[in-house]
């Protein structure tokens, strides 16, 4: 067998309690009590009742600085085995603090109970997140009584990470298999989930998860779901900027911003060809031919779209073929509806009298171009443009800092520029410290480093009208892991706006398939 469950005693012993000599006081211990759970039912929307096991603040380290957010729930379905899978769900939202959440039966967790999946839903410290603290220490320079942040950058994800060991740490004895966690998440969550599956067991965290009491037990997981993330943040003002720089909002707004825009726009192409990318087919991706693979990424979309029986109007870019007798196959295969009836497909010809009663061709089944201008200029009067720069604001032309900027920032609730832009048109220092963090949490750092051990598999999703950060931050993203030999399922959803856990039929399909024994 896989693993033996242990009895109680066994249970007090992988609590792994120290007694210090000097004292005689039980240090700290992380614990876990399969007999502590409680029973409920979660109903879902179709009336399904979903009856599971509730275990509920399990710290996941044992010096716990924020007692509000450093627990994880887990909760374990009716029918569970040592082989279930897990999904480790993060409410990330804004690099905000996320308090240990439940299940919900709208959205994945939820799902993930019904599908016979153990969920575990950790806190995690965020920007936002304050203790008073207890006692002064001059190192930190930090006095007693004082607001303390305790969230700033890499807290986040090492909270995150400790969460993922302390569900190992505990394999033996908990229902579930841990060699089976499923990251995911939403935005900035969706950011710490390319984080989980990108830097498992990299030594740039060991050390302050030692710190911090995690337990000594690898982090690193089978998969990273990722709705929208927003992640490569030292890069992503530039990418924003080349995409956005031509639109109507650019072009016609503020000349300070425009200015900056253009500054920026400049400087992703140099960071494109450092990241090397190449699309599937092989083509070797420079910002000669960029805007085209995006291109292409979106006409596949509303392509599936269409298949599915959506309606994509030509007013917004795209061109469709007058010969509808070449109309392309529809999502996942099947039947195809015509005004007809329902016809099979496989590639074959379909005759005017199939695609339409009168005998008649029916034009614009098929996409062919898209004009990427007027594309655009869509995205942008669904939502306006953030401002220029769209992340590091902080002091550029006199703006306020953004949520980014306090990510990066320190205890003392500072808020710092963390790229060299902004900090050169700030005219502040760009700290060895800051830039490290800036590092850890950062993604495309870590997919090629040798010492890192990266998920197999990836679902990314980025809506096709998301303009919270640009198309080419998880496009880069999949097609790193891509040319890293990963297994990558990427959709630039279509008409999607920023959110996530949607098509959970398709999410869930695919999550069947990867954890296929």
């Amino acid at each position: 067998m896989k693993k033996i469950i242990l009895s109680m005693t066994a249970v007090l012993m992988a609590c792994a309690i120290e007694v210090h000599a000097k004292n005689n006081v039980e240090a700290p211990c992380l614990k876990f009590d399969p007999s502590a759970g409680e029973e409920r039912v979660l109903t879902m929307p179709t009336g399904e009742q979903v009856r599971y096991t509730a275990y509920e603040r399990l710290y996941f380290v044992t010096n716990v600085e924020d007692s509000a957010f450093q627990f994880m729930n887990v909760y374990v379905p009716q029918g569970s085995t040592q082989r279930s899978p897990i999904l480790l769900r993060t409410y990330v939202g804004g690099y905000m603090a996320s308090a240990a959440g439940q299940p919900q039966a709208g959205d994945a967790s939820g799902r993930a109970l019904q599908e016979g999946m153990v969920v575990a839903i950790p806190g995690s410290r965020g920007r936002n997140s304050t203790i008073i603290a207890t006692k002064t220490d001059k190192k930190a320079g930090v006095k007693k009584g004082q607001k303390v942040y305790t969230g700033r950058a890499p807290s986040a994800i090492l909270d995150l990470k400790a969460a993922i060991r302390y569900l190992r740490h505990f394999d033996n004895i908990m229902l579930g298999d841990a060699e089976k966690i499923i990251t995911d998440g939403t935005s900035a969550g969706g950011a710490m989930s390319s984080l989980m599956g990108a830097t498992g067991n990299h030594p740039d965290y060991e050390p302050l998860l030692r710190a911090m009491g995690a337990a000594s037990e690898r982090d690193d997981v089978l998969a990273s779901v990722c709705y929208c993330p927003i992640t490569d943040l030292d890069h992503a003002d530039m990418a924003y900027e080349w995409l956005y720089n031509g639109t109507t909002n650019r072009q016609q707004g503020n000349e300070q911003v425009l200015a900056i825009s253009n500054e920026l726009k400049e400087q992703f192409p140099a960071y494109l060809e450092s990241l090397n990318l190449r699309t599937p087919s092989g083509t070797q991706l420079t910002a000669d031919n960029y805007l085209s693979y995006i291109k292409s990424e979106l006409i596949r979309s509303a392509q599936l779209a269409k298949n599915a029986g959506a309606d994509i109007p030509d007013s917004i870019g795209f061109t469709f073929s007058d010969e509808a007798s070449f109309g392309a196959p529809p999502i996942n295969g099947g039947m195809r509806q015509s005004p007809a009836g329902r016809v099979p497909i496989g590639g074959e010809r379909l005759t005017p009298t199939m695609l339409h009663p009168g005998g008649k061709k029916r034009a614009g089944d098929y996409i062919v171009d898209l004009d990427m201008d007027k594309y655009l200029n869509y995205v942008v009067s669904t939502q306006p443009l953030k401002t220029a720069p769209a992340f590091d604001t902080k002091g550029v032309a006199a703006q306020t800092p953004s949520g980014e900027n306090e990510e990066f920032g320190d205890r003392n609730g500072s808020s710092v520029n963390f790229t060299e832009f902004g900090s050169l048109k700030a005219s502040t220092y760009l700290s060895d410290e800051v830039k490290h963090n800036v590092r850890l949490m950062n993604p495309m750092y870590y997919i090629d480093d040798k010492a890192t051990s990266v998920a197999p598999h990836w679902y990314i999703r980025h809506g096709a009208r998301d303009r919270d950060t640009a198309f080419p931050v998880p496009i880069n993203l999949a097609l790193k892991l891509q040319n890293a030999g990963k297994d990558v399922n990427f959709l630039l959803a279509w008409n999607r706006p920023h959110s996530g856990d949607y098509a959970l039929d398709e999410l869930f399909k695919w999550i069947k398939e990867i954890i296929k024994d």
